[in-house]
């Protein structure tokens, strides 16, 4: 492997390098006149700036915007107790009884099914 590197090649990476920031140059340029009235700097270091700027709102817009968000949560609780779902049906108590005896024949019976279905 050669090691040193000779000055012609670097000269003519050197002038490949400016022709392509020569023509860079031009194209940012080009961005620039068609941008001109926009609140970008034309220095190219402020671009995003302007872009990523943070709005303020006062406070009586902090005050409206709060008070309508009350009025629409309280038009939304109101709604709600009318919308109720009635209570769930509870098991008597000689029901849940009648269950838990069965419970155990259930049980035993779940490995039998399932190992008729894969057979």
């Amino acid at each position: 492997m050669r090691t040193h590197v000779d000055t012609v090649t670097l000269q003519m990476a050197l002038i490949g390098y400016q022709s392509q920031l020569a023509q860079i140059n031009a194209k940012m340029e080009e961005l620039r006149r068609r941008l001109r009235g926009t609140r970008v700097s034309g220095g190219g270091h402020d671009v995003l700036g302007s872009f990523l700027r943070k709005g303020v709102m006062s406070a009586a817009g902090r005050k409206r915007i709060a008070e309508a968000q009350r009025k629409r949560w309280a038009a939304f609780h109101k709604g709600a107790g009318a919308k109720r779902r009635p209570a769930k049906h509870t098991l008597s108590p000689e029901a849940k009884a009648k269950r838990a005896a069965n419970l155990p024949k259930a049980r035993a019976a779940k490995p039998a099914k399932a190992k008729a279905a894969t057979a």
